[in-house]
């Protein structure tokens, strides 16, 4: 349970629906590792046609997925572009030198997209004193920028450059459905232009724990092994896979919406939310910024004496959970537990602190 009546920190916060529950209390199960699990075997295989891939492996989380695609895709020495502020490089734990023995390049984004003759120039010469150029890596939607969602048009750019060169792509996609949402287009619009493809079940989507890994099949076999060796392959895991599945159901009834379906009320409310934010004193979030279900707020020290982590402490102090990224930005993310009740509270914080009596 949520310690905050109007929890923003993330859309990880989410709690499964009643039918999530029953459908975990009821899933099929059997031991993944030895026989298979069918309830997994359902979910991998659903995943895989969603995202257009031919094969898809479940696994803990979003950063084990993305690691998993490096394991795969790299060897130790080797480089990788990806994008200066990507969550591969700032919220992984600096797993991609300390799993895989890999060094990044990285190139400043615009709007989080990489510009393809940037990528281009980056690539590393054929020459012994060089490192491999192994991989590009994209992510989507870009937490870092806001939300915002990369363009099809820039994935396939991408794509271009990276078959110059005989590289991979790699995909976080996170946060894919809010793209896909957002711009009104299959996922596979963005998919068909990458090599592998990660899926955070636990973020957009509202199921409890997980998420997957897609690929070619020669990629998943490789995805499995690798899977094994980091401790991801788990038992009886159709209790949380039955789950997933009602993430990416259409459902919709009163014990249940599907997780998609969800996604452009969190998206309204996010411009809700930058609407309240934007020109409160010191505070800067224009709504016409806000592409998705993030909103990033600047602070400004001056008139906020502690700047982003004392305002989300504040607001905390009211029952908003908000998190600070960094001395001046405030993040907020809606999501499927969140409703008009949520942005009422926020605004009651914001005229508590920001407007105090006398």
């Amino acid at each position: 349970m949520s310690p905050f009546p109007a929890d923003f920190r993330s859309d990880t916060v989410t709690a499964p629906t009643p039918a999530m529950r029953r459908a975990m209390a009821e899933a099929v199960v059997g031991d993944d590792v030895l026989d298979g699990d069918p309830t997994v075997a359902e979910l991998e295989a659903r995943g895989a046609e969603w995202l257009g891939k031919e094969r898809a492996l479940f696994v803990p989380s979003g950063t084990m997925a993305n690691q998993l695609a490096l394991g795969v895709w790299t060897r130790p020495g080797d480089e990788v572009i990806c994008e200066a502020h990507c969550h591969i490089l700032s919220y992984e734990s600096g797993a991609l030198g300390a799993l895989h023995g890999v060094q990044s390049r990285t190139l400043e984004g615009h709007r989080g997209a990489l510009d393809p003759d940037e990528v281009r120039a980056a690539i590393r010469p054929d020459f012994v004193h060089c490192p491999d150029t192994a991989l590009i890596t994209v992510e989507q939607t870009h937490m870092s920028a806001g939300g915002r969602v990369v363009p099809e048009a820039n994935l396939a750019a991408l794509r271009a450059v990276a078959d110059e060169a005989g590289l991979r792509i790699h995909m976080d996609g996170a946060r894919l459905a809010h793209a896909a949402v957002a711009s009104a287009r299959p996922v596979t619009d963005f998919t068909r232009h990458v090599d592998s493809v990660s899926l955070c079940l636990s973020k957009a989507l509202g199921a409890p724990v997980g998420s997957l890994i897609a690929g070619s099949e020669d990629f998943a076999e490789r995805a499995t092994f690798l899977r094994k060796r980091f401790g991801g392959w788990m038992r009886q895991s159709g209790v949380l896979a039955a789950a997933a599945l009602l993430a990416l159901d259409d459902r919709e009834d009163e014990e249940h919406v599907g997780g998609l379906a969800t996604l452009p009320a969190a998206h309204a409310l996010a411009q809700q939310v930058a609407a309240r934010l934007d020109g409160e004193p010191g505070l800067i979030c224009p709504p016409e910024e806000v592409e998705t279900n993030l909103v990033l707020c600047a602070v400004a020290a001056e008139e906020h004496p502690g700047g982003a982590p004392a305002l989300a402490d504040a607001l905390g102090a009211h029952g908003v959970g908000v998190m600070a990224l960094g001395p001046d930005t405030l993040r907020f993310v809606t999501h499927r537990d969140l409703d008009g009740t949520a942005l009422d509270r926020l605004d009651a914080a914001l005229t508590a602190i920001l407007s105090p009596s006398t």
